[in-house]
């Protein structure tokens, strides 16, 4: 029995094989490998008798589900106009400075990705940004270092990623 049977299986007992409980399934997935792998789509199209492109097209409609690998932190940067007025370009600079990656990559140790993201609703406080579950607001360039900063002081170990 794969790692993925097993894990959607266990979330089908809570949550039910019914259609509404495709999104609480894949987020079960999501959260505890941090992407919804192909096999994963296939595993949940088999227990809830749908098609792999049906789960696939679910899995690929909400912006905070992923179906490639991403960090254990991802930072998602608000692209809204408002952000850039409040000079979201410094904020972006800084952040792939500091991860030596660019927007839409992944840290080579899989510990950080960069993403835009829509609005996070924050516009009077802007720039904004999210890490995983985070907010983070009125940014500048040193409080965009002391962020990653810490972030990377709370550590990389391989055993936290499932492969």
């Amino acid at each position: 029995m794969s790692k993925n049977h097993a894990l959607i299986s266990d979330l089908v007992k809570i949550h039910g094989n019914q259609r509404r409980s495709l999104l609480p399934i894949l987020q079960g997935v999501y959260e505890q490998t941090h992407y919804i792998s192909d096999e994963a789509i296939v595993e949940i199209a088999r227990q809830f008798d749908l098609s792999s492109a049906d789960v696939y097209g679910k899995a690929t409609f909400y912006s905070y589900l992923s179906t490639v690998p991403l960090g254990k932190y991802v930072i998602r940067v608000c692209k809204t106009i408002v952000c850039d007025m409040h000079k979201k370009k410094l904020i972006v600079d800084a952040l792939e400075h500091l991860l030596k990656i660019k927007m839409g990559e992944t840290t080579h140790n899989r510990e950080f990705t960069l993403l835009y993201t829509n609005c996070l609703g924050w516009c009077h406080k802007g720039p904004a940004m999210l890490v995983n579950d985070d907010v983070y607001t009125e940014l500048t360039p040193d409080k965009v270092r002391d962020i990653i900063t810490h972030y990377k002081k709370l550590g990389y170990k391989e055993s936290d990623y499932a492969r």
